[in-house]
C-alpha cells in the first residue's frame, strides 16, 4: 500500500541508475509500494509489482518483446499496464477489460530512472535545469540505508559532523569551529552562505585544502553541495537524492559533477564516497528517535545547525509525514 504523504506523492523520486535496468525486471520500493521497472523499446516503464490474476510479483517474471510476463501463469502486460495475452484463454477469446496493472509515471533523466506515484507526473524533476552538464558526471548508488529519508538528508546538510564522523578525510577535530552563516530562500528552494572547512582529504586524492561549502535544498529529498577550493578554480557539485521506501528505510543516490581530475578513474571517487557513506550509516542508523522531529523544541540546536533548522521547517510547512514525527 502506498504511504499517503501528499507532499511526497507529488514528487519525482530516483529509483535506479539507468544503466542498471537491462533485460530483467527490477523491483524497487517507493513510498511503501513495491514497484517493478522494466525496459521496453519506448523506455523504462514502472508499474505496481503485482499480477492482478493471483498476486504474484511481476518482478519474478521476465521481459519479452517489450512486455513483462508473469512467472505464474504467463500473463503478459505492455508498458501501459494492459494485459495483452492470457495463455490459458481459448484462441480468439477477448481479454477482460479489467485485466490491467497499476502504472506510474516514469522518466529517464541525468542517468537515473525517476518515478512519480501521484498524478503530477508532468511536473519537473527536483533537479531539472540545475545540473551543469558541462562538468564531468559520476552517477552513484543505490545506497540502501536503514533510516528515514529526512534523517539521511539532514546528515548530508550537517557541516559540524565532518570533523568527527569523517575525521582525516572531510575534517579535522582540531579545526571544528564553524563560523556563523545564513540560510536564505532562492528561486529553487533554500541555500546557505559559504562555510569554510579545512579538509585533509576531501575527495580521495590525498590533498588537504580549505574548502568553501554551500548547501542547497530543492525538495524534501533532494539537496546539493557546492564545494569550491580556496585558491583554486576547481568546481565540485554533489547532488544527494533520497528515495523514501518506508518510514525508517530509504535508498540514496548521488550525482557528482566536477571540472578537474579528468584523468582519474571514476572508481577512485566512487570508492571514496562509499567510505564516507559507511561512516554516515553507522551514525544515522543508530539515531533516536528514528523519525526526524519537526518540533524544534524536541532537540537542542546551535547556530551551526541553521540549515538543519531551515530544513525541518520546510518539511513541516510542506506537510511531509513520511520519516518525520
Amino acid at each position: 500500500m502506498v504511504l499517503q504523504d501528499p507532499a511526497l506523492l507529488r514528487q519525482w523520486h530516483p529509483v535506479a541508475v539507468d544503466a542498471d535496468i537491462g533485460d530483467e525486471p527490477k523491483q524497487v520500493t517507493v513510498l511503501g509500494e513495491k514497484v517493478v521497472l522494466f525496459r521496453t523499446p519506448h523506455g523504462v516503464k514502472a508499474m505496481r509489482d503485482l499480477c492482478i490474476h493471483r498476486g504474484v510479483p511481476l518482478s519474478l517474471g521476465k521481459v519479452s518483446e517489450g512486455e513483462i510476463v508473469c512467472a505464474y501463469h504467463g500473463w503478459r502486460y505492455d508498458g501501459d499496464g494492459r494485459c495483452v495475452c492470457i495463455p490459458s484463454l481459448p484462441r480468439g477469446a477477448a481479454i477482460p477489460p479489467k485485466a490491467r496493472a497499476q502504472t506510474y509515471a516514469c522518466r529517464e533523466r541525468y542517468g537515473f530512472i525517476w518515478v512519480c506515484m501521484g498524478d503530477s507526473g508532468s511536473d519537473s524533476l527536483p533537479i531539472e535545469g540545475l545540473v551543469d552538464e558541462s562538468l564531468l558526471p559520476i552517477r552513484m548508488g543505490p545506497y540502501p540505508v536503514k533510516a528515514s529519508a529526512p534523517r539521511v538528508v539532514e546528515n548530508f546538510l550537517d557541516v559540524s559532523h565532518l570533523m568527527f564522523v569523517h575525521e582525516g578525510l572531510l575534517g579535522d577535530s582540531a579545526f571544528a569551529e564553524i563560523d556563523d552563516y545564513r540560510v536564505y530562500p532562492t528561486g529553487q528552494g533554500l541555500a546557505t552562505d559559504e562555510i569554510v572547512v579545512y579538509q585533509p582529504d576531501p575527495d580521495g586524492r590525498g590533498v588537504g585544502v580549505d574548502n568553501r561549502y554551500v548547501y542547497e535544498i530543492f525538495s524534501p529529498c533532494c539537496v546539493k553541495l557546492v564545494k569550491r577550493t580556496v585558491g583554486s578554480s576547481d568546481v565540485f557539485h554533489l547532488f544527494l537524492m533520497v528515495l523514501p521506501e518506508t518510514d525508517t528505510s530509504c535508498t540514496a543516490f548521488m550525482l557528482q559533477l566536477r571540472n578537474y581530475a579528468a584523468d582519474v578513474a571514476d572508481d577512485v571517487f566512487i570508492d571514496f564516497q562509499q567510505t564516507l557513506l559507511e561512516q554516515d550509516k553507522r551514525i544515522v542508523e543508530a539515531q533516536k528517535p528514528e523519525l526526524l522531529p519537526l518540533d524544534l523544541q524536541a532537540e537542542l540546536h546551535l547556530k551551526c545547525d541553521r540549515v538543519a533548522i531551515a530544513y525541518r521547517r520546510m518539511l513541516k510547512e510542506q506537510g511531509v509525514t513520511i520519516g518525520t514525527e
